[in-house]
């Protein structure tokens, strides 16, 4: 059998959350950027987004990823206070871990020597904030002084070292060391202190707060200097804030949608340069919470996850905007008439056109943005249905989403097809049986006497095969608006999760919650391809290859397994760990490439290549 090589990833968004800023982090010298979403951290290249590499070795939802200075070892931390430091190259290999503080780590911070690592966060009693060796983990000083949640810290770049800290007290505390040692409070803010970051060149550092306000301080003293002007200043939470890499500007972000950047004086006053606004629907998912200036982009984040790239050259330039899904993406669909179009679906309801060589072309936006778990497409039609009763049929043209009409089936929709060359017509399954649904209209409710997990209708409507909770395979001829059953199937051992025709339609394939999949030949009803039990969890997807010849199957266990329908099941290609916590969206773009999406709400695309 062939190998599989991943030739393209299409990132997930960063994790965001309501009310918060996020951390986003940039190499010390290239334009490779780190973030995190969910158990992931994600490096990604600036000069080529296509390129990607997931970090997925933490136990918990990773919060933030720093390099060291010198760009050769990555820190990440976790909601549960962990810190792991692993290397850039060869395999991500792990140097060390250590359980820092007892709650979520908030913010890190490496010393500009790179030998020491400073934390904040969440944590019982006062262990808030933490600095240790990066080599041996032994503290390096007391960090007294705050009372709540610490949400960001500083280490100044050059000696003598000083560490800053703000959070939710209001507070910003500063610290002299190593030993570090509590040296005073700064209660210039009236709410919660979001972000504090020191200036590249060691001589003074900016704190940002939910009061709307950015105020600059002595480095060395913790004196307060001045502040941004606030006559241009923004109308919302200042979530986050990042130095240009010559000191002498800054760039913020804020709920009230929009980025700013400012000339910061010698005597620490900020003066506005220019208001930054990235397209969008106005929506709250507009709001900013993070950015950051990495040599010449200008990187902010929204909280729907939209990454925009302005250029710190020319601030009038029209922003490049990569987006992706921020959660699982339970489902992907190839576009017949163009193979190189991805459509790809996420059960927050966002739809994504993803370009093969390309990568994110847009979103589809729908007026009524549903959840979705089931999902058909065709050229000029999506069909969608989430954790209600409802099925929508939405009209696409030219790329949009025109009119949507919602039909009530009764119960909430288990699978759904449409009839490709009678598209009017679609099956909706549901737990007592199916629906039959002809434009808006519902023609049938049947009740099928079992439990219904799967379904699948023949591309011109004619046929119909079910699958039950009991494993069996029921099949049905489609005549008017009635099935009339013609066979039953039993080979299954658990519930069919699962099942595709062929493309030809010789052939059908099913999978199932028991990790097991058949291939059937469809005049005679045999299995054709058996023993398919190479999976250790439920199969959730499965695809064909456009010639017949291939069958792939994705599951919980992280995997997707490729058969070739002429040669026993034993002869399978695995792609281990395709997507962390589980692979949920198969498709064949052509008879060698394959693309999966999952869990890790990243999108794949696969070669197999030959032996």
């Amino acid at each position: 059998m062939a190998t599989a090589e991943l030739c393209e990833t299409y990132a997930c968004v960063p994790s965001t959350e309501r009310g918060r800023g996020i951390l986003i982090s940039g190499h010390p010298k290239t334009n490779s950027i780190l973030y995190t979403n969910g158990r992931s951290v994600i490096i990604l290249n600036l000069d080529n987004p296509l390129e990607v590499s997931v970090y997925a070795e933490h136990a918990y939802p990773a919060t933030v990823a720093r390099y060291s200075p010198n760009g050769e070892w990555i820190a990440s931390a976790d909601v549960s206070g962990t810190v792991r430091i692993w290397g850039t190259h060869s395999g991500f290999v792990l140097k060390k871990e250590f359980k820092v503080l007892t709650g979520r780590i908030d913010d890190l911070q490496w010393s500009p020597d790179g030998m020491r690592i400073v934390v904040c966060g969440e944590g019982k009693g006062k262990s808030l904030v933490r600095a240790f060796m990066w080599d041996s983990g032994t503290n390096v000083g007391e960090f007294d002084g705050h009372s709540r949640r610490v949400l960001s810290c500083g280490f100044k770049p050059t000696r003598p070292f000083r560490i800053a800290t703000c959070g939710e007290d209001f507070l910003v505390n500063f610290y002299e060391g190593p030993p570090f040692r509590f040296k005073l409070s700064l209660r210039n803010h009236s709410n919660f202190v979001n972000c504090v970051r020191f200036s590249p060149d060691g001589s003074k550092f900016i704190s940002v707060s939910s009061d709307k306000k950015g105020i600059i301080y002595d480095a060395k003293t913790g004196d307060k200097m001045g502040e941004l002007s606030p006559d241009d200043g923004h109308k919302g939470s200042i979530y986050a804030v990042s130095w240009s890499s010559d000191g002498k500007q800054v760039l913020t972000v804020s709920a009230d949608k929009t980025a700013k950047v400012w000339v910061i004086s010698d005597d620490g006053n900020g003066k506005l340069v220019k208001t930054l606004t990235s397209p969008g629907t106005g929506g709250i998912d507009d709001m900013l919470v993070g950015c950051l200036w990495q040599n010449q982009h200008l990187v902010t984040v929204s909280l729907g996850g939209t990454i925009s790239l302005f250029s710190a050259n020319d601030l009038e330039k029209t922003p490049v905007i990569l987006s992706g899904h921020m959660k699982n993406v339970t489902s992907l669909v190839v576009l017949k008439s163009d193979p190189k179009v991805i459509l790809s679906t996420s059960y927050d309801g966002l739809i994504i056109k993803w370009i093969q060589g390309i990568g994110f072309s847009g979103k589809l936006q729908r007026r009524e943005n549903s959840q979705i778990k089931c999902f058909a497409a065709l050229e000029d039609e999506l069909v969608t249905s989430g954790f209600d009763n409802k099925v929508w049929r939405v009209s696409i043209k030219n790329g949009e989403c025109v009119e949507a009409e919602a039909i009530d089936v009764g119960s909430q929709p288990k699978d759904l097809t449409l009839a490709a060359l009678s598209p009017e017509l679609a099956l909706v399954s549901i737990d007592s049986g199916v629906v039959l649904l002809r434009g808006s209209k519902v023609v049938s409710t049947i009740n099928l006497g079992f439990t219904v997990t799967a379904s699948v209708l023949a591309p011109d409507g004619s046929e119909a095969i079910i699958g039950g909770e009991d494993g069996k395979l029921h099949i049905y001829s489609v005549v008017g608006d009635s099935l009339t059953e013609e066979a039953t199937l039993e080979r299954h051992r658990g519930a069919v999760s699962v099942i595709r025709y062929s493309p030809d339609l010789s052939m059908f394939a099913s999978g199932d919650l028991n990790r097991e999949a058949i291939v059937w030949d469809r005049a005679s009803r045999e299995v054709k391809l058996k023993n398919m039990l190479y999976h250790t969890a439920r199969i959730n997807c499965l695809a064909w290859s456009p010639d017949n010849t291939k069958v792939a199957t994705g599951s919980l266990d992280t995997c997707v397994i490729i058969y070739e329908i002429d040669k026993p099941a034993s002869n399978r290609l695995t792609i281990k760990g395709a997507h962390l916590g589980g692979v949920y969206g198969l498709a064949f773009t052509d008879d060698y490439s394959v693309v999966s999406s999952g869990e890790d709400a990243c999108v794949r695309v696969w070669k197999l290549v030959p032996q």
